[in-house]
């Protein structure tokens, strides 16, 4: 198989870092539009091919715009690649989606498409949908005989799989699907670390959040809404979650039959404090305000400033202690019999950079679109249109992830 990563920042340096360690990569060629990230992640596993000839020079860099559909175009055509996996913010999530179609290619990603909020009740309707753009798509996709698989990453990604699992193989009826997120990371010298990119982090905390209903559908909440404490396992314990707006919600009713879903996740009173601070403040704005530069005014988006001023998440795993986990709650009867689990997926922040490199957040996040390409260049994973995760078989993704070396769990709750 040969790809097109478009994004070298912290997970797509860390998919580059995990791909290289499997065999069914052909090629990956890293693009960036800063050539020097893009060439820093394939010298750190280039040399990996030293002792093996044959794998020698899988990986190559380039400079690429990801905003530039007609460039991206042509270095799938020109690279003869058979997917791009996007590990870009969610700003790039539409020419790039258009430009694996336009080449014929394969697409993934791990971020669906901007919603906008409702233009009167955005605490109570929805607008337009995360993902809307890319299903409106979808028949374009199918008529190619091209398979876009959106929204393959930890969250969403490995939480819908666990979702399809459960519907599959554990209940016979499902009350509630709630995708719940938790850690107890720190980072030593920061008051203010985030350990994702605060770009993708203010988006989905500060838009309204997006609960299913089957009665309702699609309906929003305030931001940061019904807080509840929930208990992650090995060792993290317990962490208030509130919700939050996440691809999930807009997945898996399309493919799962749930009378509720739901995506919590594990803030923190002081995160929220600072998130509310930014809006509060309008530096959570993507739109241009004019600042003084030293030859003449300057256009910025507050939020690139916001991002520009926080350290990049990438570099923080060697001062990050702590576990993180991703998860999927499940409540619903088997056999006539009430039943609830949690299926989830644990990373440690020292294994991780041990034996990766990569902070624990990026290299969850990173992993899953591995083991997606690694299922589709068997076979096992194909199809065509728009998809998520929870419309694939999720057993042999499981299966696999668990010879990654980083396994899920499963606890049964009383």
């Amino acid at each position: 198989m040969r790809v097109l990563l478009v994004g070298a920042g912290g997970v797509g340096t860390a998919v580059t870092r995990i791909a290289a360690r499997r065999d069914f990569l052909t090629h990956m060629v890293v693009a960036d539009y800063d050539l020097s990230r893009a060439e820093a992640a394939v010298a750190a596993v280039e040399p990996r091919g030293a002792e093996d000839g044959s794998r020698r020079g899988r990986f190559s860099a380039r400079r690429l715009d990801a905003s530039d559909g007609a460039a991206v175009r042509r270095v799938l055509v020109e690279e003869r690649c058979d997917v791009l996996l996007n590990a870009t913010d969610p700003r790039f999530v539409m020419p790039l989606f258009r430009a694996a179609l336009a080449a014929g290619t394969h697409y993934m990603d791990m971020a669906m498409s901007l919603s906008v909020p409702h233009p009167t009740a955005p605490y109570e309707q929805c607008g337009v949908k995360l993902g809307d753009e890319q299903f409106a798509l979808a028949t374009a996709w199918e008529e190619a005989g091209r398979l876009a698989l959106v929204g393959m990453g930890v969250e969403p990604g490995l939480s819908d799989v666990f979702a399809r699992y459960a519907a599959d193989e554990l209940f016979d009826d499902i009350d509630e699907v709630g995708v719940r997120d938790g850690a107890n990371l720190s980072v030593e010298g920061h008051g203010f670390a985030p350990s994702f990119s605060i770009w993708t982090t203010i988006e989905e905390c500060l838009n309204p959040p997006v609960v299913y209903e089957k009665e309702r559908g699609w309906f929003t909440t305030a931001p940061f809404s019904e807080p509840e404490v929930f208990d992650f396992p090995e060792g993290i314990g317990p962490v208030e979650c509130v919700n939050v707006e996440h691809e999930e919600v807009l997945l898996m009713p399309r493919r799962i039959d749930a009378r509720r879903v739901t995506f919590k996740y594990g803030l923190g009173d002081d995160f929220i404090a600072k998130l509310r601070t930014l809006h509060e403040l309008g530096l959570d704005s993507t739109g241009k305000v004019t600042v003084p530069g030293p030859d003449g005014p300057v256009p910025v988006s507050p939020r690139d400033v916001v991002a520009a001023c926080l350290p990049d998440p990438a570099t923080l795993g060697d001062r990050m202690t702590g576990k993180t986990c991703a998860g999927t709650w499940v409540k619903g009867t088997k056999d006539g019999a009430p039943r609830e689990v949690y299926l989830y997926h644990v990373v440690d922040n020292e294994w991780s950079m041990r034996e990766y490199g990569s902070q624990a957040v990026v290299w969850q996040t990173a992993v899953n679109p591995v083991v997606a390409l690694e299922l589709m260049a068997a076979g096992t994973w194909k199809g065509s249109g728009v998809l998520g995760p929870e419309a694939l078989p999720p057993r042999p993704f499981l299966d696999l992830l668990s010879t990654y070396g980083s396994p899920w769990g499963m606890r049964e709750e009383h």
